[in-house]
């Protein structure tokens, strides 16, 4: 999963925008730096709590401006961060989604999914997310 971002060269260094997160910003002396920057702030800015209500939108496929840069989001929050997203829009609790994909047992069983700190599923939970969610947007892993 790609985020967008605008830069520019400032008198003294470089700034970038994400074009599609409201508040995603940095800087930094080189470009090369701002590309790091770049991704430690996505990366930062996407992994919410797990108690936020904030949905943020997912990526444009295509930005069409000049001077932007493509960021990747780390798979373990891309995942995480899409799950979170997907149940959020689709209205569902932490417990209804789990149930829709067959995670029995305690809720923090889930939970771990959402969780960019432990979220690592398994080829079978993908498999069952996908089953019980065909537009699932399971390329994001992919970048």
């Amino acid at each position: 999963m790609n985020y967008h971002f605008k830069w520019k060269k400032e008198s003294e260094g470089y700034s970038a925008v994400c074009v599609e997160l409201l508040g995603c910003v940095t800087e930094a002396d080189d470009f090369v730096e701002l590309n790091k920057n770049a991704e430690e702030a996505l990366n930062l800015f996407l992994d919410e709590p797990p108690d936020s209500r904030t949905v943020f939108p997912f990526p444009k496929k295509r930005v069409s401006e000049s001077r932007v840069m493509a960021v990747e989001v780390k798979p373990r929050i891309a995942f995480a961060f899409a799950l979170r997203m997907f149940r959020m829009q689709k209205k569902l609790t932490q417990r209804e989604l789990a149930a829709r994909i067959g995670i029995e047992g305690a809720l923090n069983n889930y939970q771990r999914l959402e969780s960019s700190k432990t979220a690592n599923p398994g080829l079978e939970t993908l498999v069952k997310i996908k089953k019980a969610f065909p537009d699932f947007p399971l390329e994001v892993i992919t970048g």
